[in-house]
């Protein structure tokens, strides 16, 4: 019996009319080297129903406590169908990228089934060039960057040819029942306070790192002090300004969404890296600092102060592989949008990227936790009307951004050669109407960008300024380059 932790179950209690919280990806398919040169609904259902059992979360439904008196458990869907989780549609056409990023799009702004186990998976056919795509979303509650790459991954193969899987050995979980579910509720309702205070303890120790937080007078003081108190004495790297500046991105988002897709090569960004001294996600920060640059010069509206992003970070060790839910922290960073000279703006990236690494190294990994943990379950509800509120009178950041890095080798679904992977990402009142995450995939960077059109309407726009960034870096590095 897996009860959700405060984390996970603030991801479903973020929902609301304008907010999904869920994951997801959109595989492109070469059906062309499938055994039978076909990818069809009845070969992907069988493959899940032979698979289902190696990742956890495909498995699992949400079990509440009466009354939301407690946070809710992870159980086995008695009525277990695939025909609740798999689907098939096909693109208008002529099957292009508009039409397959409007038909993403679409489906990303529907919210999951709670009745069911929290996923879903499309299958794409009219594709122009005959190809086919895949889109599968998972509800956040269950899976976070790395867990979802591994969830994928379950059902992918090095070859056309499918491996064998062995049948599950161990009995499915069991039921939680009413009344271990109420006693728990009651006594995690007693202890509360105490560890409420504990929480806010380790977190007060982050203060100064913690958006909205970080902007209050007096903490940085407060946080030396909390460590102090805790005995955590070590020095950390003060952090600059966490303040987001005000932009057409940030603000109440509606229930619609806009998608976009693009990728770069991987070479490239590793020379940029490489030439720089830098890492692969701090070029990938650069070049997403030098297309927002790009994109509110556009609208007129580029601040004169960095914009805030969240960046998040995995905390999954081995031994929680196999679990379901999130382990995860997040790294908030200044992008230095305001230096309009692309190599100072490279630069200055790949500093505050160290300053902001070097100090979440130091600090627990554990503060978007721990802050989840401090609101009593019964409270939880109010958490979307919390969200509306923070986007308009103070907005903690600007968007999120997100490198998950993957395998350089090709991988087949079904036989089908995967060609790319984009992901598709969360957008909440208090993030923005703006989300960019990446995936590095057998030699590319595959990027995909999620808006809310009331926030960002020309998302292919903002796609032109990530490829056109990612040639802007490229061409200084051979400028560097010895004659």
């Amino acid at each position: 019996m897996t009860q959700l932790t405060a984390l996970d179950a603030q991801f479903l209690s973020a929902e609301s009319a304008t907010t999904a919280a869920h994951v997801a990806g959109v595989a492109i398919l070469d059906p062309s080297c499938a055994p039978s040169g076909a990818i069809t609904r009845a070969g992907l259902a069988a493959l899940l129903l032979e698979r289902l059992h190696l990742s956890p979360a495909l498995s699992l439904r949400v079990a509440g406590v009466p009354f939301g008196l407690d946070l809710p458990y992870w159980a086995p869907d008695p009525g277990f169908s695939i025909d609740n989780h798999l689907f098939e549609v096909e693109l208008p056409a002529p099957g292009g990228e508009a039409e397959l990023a409007e038909t993403v799009a679409t489906l990303h702004a529907r919210h999951l089934d709670r009745e069911h186990p929290l996923w879903e998976m499309h299958l794409i056919t009219g594709l122009a060039d005959g190809r086919v795509a895949v889109y599968t979303k998972v509800h956040h509650a269950a899976i976070d960057g790395v867990s979802g790459a591994e969830t994928l991954a379950t059902l992918l193969d090095l070859s056309p040819e499918p491996r064998s899987v062995e049948p599950p050995s161990c009995p499915p979980p069991q039921a939680p029942h009413l009344f271990d579910m109420l006693a728990g509720a009651a006594v995690r309702a007693a202890s509360h306070p105490v560890n409420a205070v504990r929480s806010l303890a380790r977190a007060a120790g982050d203060l100064d790192a913690i958006p909205v937080a970080a902007t209050l007078p007096g903490s940085r003081l407060i946080a030396k002090a909390a460590r102090f108190v805790t005995g955590d004495a070590r020095p950390r790297p003060e952090l600059p300004s966490l303040s987001a500046p005000r932009t057409p991105l940030n603000g109440p988002i509606s229930a619609e969404r806009r998608f976009a897709y693009g990728s770069v090569p991987l070479k490239d960004v590793k020379h940029v890296a490489k030439t720089f001294g830098m890492s692969v996600n701090d070029v990938v920060m650069a070049v997403c600092a030098s297309a927002l640059r790009s994109w509110l010069e556009e609208h007129d509206a580029l601040p004169d102060q960095p914009l805030i992003a969240a960046v998040p970070v995995a905390t999954r060790t081995a031994s929680a592989r196999d679990c379901v839910g999130n382990q995860i922290s997040a790294m908030i960073t200044p992008m230095p949008t305001h230096v309009a000279d692309a190599r100072e703006r490279l630069i200055a990236t790949g500093e505050t990227m160290r300053t902001a690494k070097r100090r979440f190294a130091m600090s627990p990994a554990s503060w978007l936790n721990e802050l989840c943990a401090m609101l009593p379950a019964p409270i939880s509800a109010l958490t979307p009307a919390v969200f509306k509120l923070a986007s308009v009178a103070f907005p903690p950041i600007n968007l999120i951004i997100s490198n998950v890095p993957g395998p350089q080798f090709p991988l087949y679904l079904c036989g089908g050669r995967v060609l790319s992977y984009y992901p598709v990402s969360v957008l909440t009142d208090v993030s923005g109407g703006l989300n960019i995450t990446c995936f590095s995939y057998d030699g590319a960077l595959d990027f995909g960008i999620v808006t809310c059109p009331n926030r960002v309407d020309d998302e292919w726009r903002l796609m032109h300024h990530l490829s056109a960034a990612m040639d802007e870096l490229t061409a200084l590095t051979r400028d560097l380059a010895p004659a």
